[in-house]
């Protein structure tokens, strides 16, 4: 059996959290599985060396001007093709979908209407198609809402990861029984401490991120870094120990240095393995992120957090865990954000119990996802079975 994971990568530590975690569930459900992933050209994500690393086979892919010209592989001889362990995408049985945030009019209409063509090529060919739990919407552009209604009717789960996401998806395609609210599914993978970090030394954790900057407007963008400065100089006057921790590439880096320097130097921490980074900030005593993901690997360990973010997508995650008010805005007055600051502080033992309460009832609501998705996952297989039987 061939299972794609799409959307997922590896310079992005969200998409690649999502790809440990999916191919973890995975591989402890269906062992004699083979693992597929579309290599792309970009240094950045996905070539085909990293696809190697974790056991993917690559499948011919190359999306370009609303055209699939992966396709172009099925003129290949087979032989040939099993030489270099190519996959075609017909020859795919399950896809599953784990783009986090990419079906959105924040990210124009190409992720949408990639979908939408490719769900209907899959529903042709008998593919099961899952989407795990991801933000989905605004939809105001009408080609996305199409597209949506397209995928909405040709595949076999949607998982919008919070209430608003669903809402917004349904408003578009009605309340269908393939549409399913889950959390984000990150919360079940554990985290791995690195020995050379000082976990004394390096308390409260600060996760600057460079969305902050290009997907916000003017006034926002213009307040991102003094707000950090801000929050950094409050979190040294109490001697929490705070620390900068790079949870992308470059841009964020250069927020995280800028950051250092502004206030004297606080360390600035980069790992490369996602992994490695929850590890990390399970072991903090609290959290100033605007990375995503960097969010819900602190709040599924625990961790009391305060976040600023670009989406709706931030308001759901804590409200999911119960705490709205860890909420900050980057043109919140002085007196808000000290008030902030004290709070996630001096009451930190008590968000934490009620962290953690709230994290084991996501926890199990993501192993019930997992149980939908297998579910689909061994329909198809027993299918497949049937049809070689007969």
């Amino acid at each position: 059996m061939f299972i794609e994971i799409r959307k997922a990568g590896f310079i992005n530590k969200g998409a690649e959290l999502m790809l440990h975690a999916a191919q973890q569930k995975l591989k402890e459900r269906y062992p004699g599985a083979t693992f597929v992933m579309a290599p792309t050209s970009k240094r950045s994500d996905h070539p085909y060396h990293n696809l190697v690393k974790l056991g993917f086979y690559p499948k011919a892919s190359l999306w370009r001007y609303g055209i699939q010209w992966g396709n172009l592989a099925n003129l290949a001889p087979r032989p040939l093709r099993e030489m270099y362990g190519v996959v075609l995408d017909r020859e795919v049985d399950v896809v599953i979908d784990a783009a986090g945030f990419a079906y959105s009019d924040q990210w124009g209409e190409g992720p949408c209407s990639e979908l939408a063509q490719s769900a209907r090529a899959w529903k042709k060919n008998g593919t099961s198609v899952i989407l795990l739990p991801q933000a989905l919407g605004p939809y105001a552009s009408e080609r996305n809402r199409k597209a949506m209604k397209t995928v909405a009717e040709n595949v076999d789960l949607i998982f919008p990861r919070e209430r608003v996401s669903y809402e917004l998806l349904t408003e578009v395609v009605g309340e269908q029984p393939n549409i399913r609210q889950a959390p984000d599914f990150t919360n079940l993978i554990a985290g791995v401490l690195p020995e050379n970090f000082d976990a004394e030394q390096n308390r409260f954790c600060i996760v600057p991120n460079c969305r902050m900057l290009d997907k916000t407007d003017q006034a926002t963008r213009d307040a991102y870094l003094p707000f950090l400065i801000k929050c950094t100089e409050l979190l040294l006057r109490k001697n929490a120990r705070p620390f900068a921790l790079v949870h992308e590439g470059k841009d964020d880096r250069a927020l995280a240095d800028k950051l250092s320097a502004a206030v004297g130097g606080i360390p600035v921490v980069q790992e490369k393995d996602a992994l490695r980074i929850k590890g990390i900030l399970g072991a903090c005593s609290g959290t100033l992120g605007s990375r995503f993901h960097g969010l819900v690997s602190a709040l599924s360990q625990g961790v009391p957090s305060l976040a600023t973010g670009w989406s709706h997508k931030y308001q759901m995650l804590f409200e999911d865990y119960g705490l709205p008010e860890g909420l900050l805005e980057v043109g919140a007055s002085d007196a808000e954000i000290e008030r902030k600051i004290a709070w996630i502080t001096d009451d930190r033992e008590r968000i934490q119990a009620q962290l953690k309460e709230r994290a084991e009832q996501l926890k199990a609501q993501s192993e019930q996802m997992w149980q939908q998705v297998f579910a689909v996952i061994d329909q198809r297989i027993d299918h497949r079975q049937a049809r070689r039987s007969a």
